[in-house]
């Protein structure tokens, strides 16, 4: 029984007594009875009253629970001129002015967080109370190809994306470097934050290719420069002074000797061009683009590197769509880039094999079915004087990673579960 229900029974009581008693002892006396009757209307009609002032806190503080449970802290109260209402209506707008305040600047902090998480150029994935995730800003949905619905209620080991197989079951607070498919450098760091007195995790990935590169690039750069200055001035004297010992050895009888000394002057020769071969990476130059038609570019490509996949027993085989695909590009360098390729998926097959190029207004492929890339090596291809052959000096798939990088071309080099081996190249159409 509520206190309300007690004080009413209690002056229901108290009345009908006084009534009953004024009934039974006054009742011969009428003037007494109606003064005594009048005085207990009175006093009914001051319980009454009483009641209601009672009743008045208690309907503000159920208006303002009501007020609280619906987070609208846009109600207040206006005084009653009551002391002790007024007293606890004071302290509840007092407290409501606080709540709007704190709720507002944590909305627009809010706000502020959602606008920075959105903009980021780090790849940024929040996760629930489940560990699935719960949101992925733009930078990630690029990186991981996929609309943030299909992301959202997903864990990580149900996402099929080749740098999330890397993670495995990372810890907490842990920060790794991970390689893409192509030249990609990416730095991975979970960790946590406490969302209403539970744990939430979330993860930063960032891309490092361009710093990482930028700082590879100055390193060799001035290693070769400092080799190429110093073999090329040895070189320059040495083949003077073999070329005016070689005029003086001109006779029969110094035949062997003049056989040796150009020798000499053409392995001098040979390595003059292998070091300037190591500076064109270096000074490789900005493109200069035109728009060229790629179908064509292919077709002459094919046919120069037909004879060295003929000579191997390879077949050489090139798919072009009907209509011309027409890009901009420096032609000079992008056809560098697909002999190097070719040359690459020539040599790793044997005869019987295949090497196909494939072209799309989107993309071209240079794929084969011959040694595929082992885990180990795919990391280190494009990584500057790195080559798996006997006698190769590291340095075609570093120049044609510069070319791709200074045209804005991604791409990719990896062997498909199939076990075909493909170097792709977006066009970013």
């Amino acid at each position: 029984m509520s206190l309300r229900t007690k004080y009413l029974l209690y002056i229901i009581t108290i009345h009908a007594a006084l009534i009953f008693l004024i009934f039974k002892w006054l009742q011969e006396n009428k003037l007494l009875f109606i003064v005594s009757e009048v005085l207990v209307l009175a006093s009914v009609l001051a319980a009454i009253q009483i009641y209601r002032a009672f009743g008045q806190p208690s309907q503000f503080i159920s208006a303002g629970i009501e007020a609280i449970k619906d987070k609208d802290f846009t109600i207040k109260f206006v005084p009653t001129g009551n002391r002790e209402v007024d007293g606890l209506i004071d302290v509840y707008n007092l407290m409501i002015d606080q709540l709007r305040e704190e709720r507002t600047k944590q909305m627009e902090q809010q706000f502020f967080l959602e606008k920075l998480i959105e903009a980021s150029p780090i790849a940024t994935l929040i996760f629930d109370f489940d560990r699935r995730i719960s949101s992925a800003n733009p930078k990630a949905t690029a990186l991981l190809q996929r609309p943030a619905n299909q992301l959202t209620g997903q864990y990580l080991s149900e996402i099929d994306h080749p740098l999330l197989n890397q993670l495995g079951h990372s810890n907490d607070s842990e920060t790794r470097t991970l390689k893409g498919t192509g030249i990609e450098t990416y730095r991975v760091q979970r960790s946590h934050f406490m969302d209403r007195g539970f744990r939430r995790d979330f993860m930063l990935i960032e891309e490092l290719t361009s710093e990482i590169l930028e700082s590879e690039k100055k390193a060799y750069s001035k290693v070769i420069r400092m080799m190429a200055h110093e073999v090329n001035n040895s070189i320059g004297a040495i083949n003077s002074i073999l070329n005016v010992t070689k005029s003086y050895m001109d006779a029969p009888d110094q035949e062997d000797v003049s056989h040796a000394l150009q020798i000499a002057i053409e392995r001098n020769d040979r390595l003059n061009l292998f070091m300037r071969r190591f500076a064109d990476v270096v000074r490789l130059p900005q493109p200069h683009k035109n728009p060229v038609d790629l179908n064509e570019m292919v077709r002459n490509v094919s046919r120069l590197m037909h004879p060295q996949a003929a000579a191997r027993g390879v077949a050489l085989h090139h798919a072009l769509p009907p209509d011309a695909v027409r890009i901009p590009v420096d032609v000079i360098q992008l056809e560098q880039v697909l002999v190097n390729v070719i040359k690459n998926a020539i040599e790793a097959c044997v005869a019987g094999q295949t090497v196909d190029i494939l072209v799309t207004p989107e993309h071209l492929i240079i794929r084969d079915n011959g040694v595929p890339i082992s885990p180990d090596l795919e990391t280190n291809l494009f990584n500057p004087f790195f080559s798996t052959k006997p006698d190769g000096q590291g340095i075609g798939l570093t120049l044609t990673r510069d070319i791709l990088l200074n045209h804005g071309f991604p791409f990719s080099l990896k062997t498909n579960p199939d076990g075909w081996t493909e170097f792709t190249i977006l066009f970013g159409k």
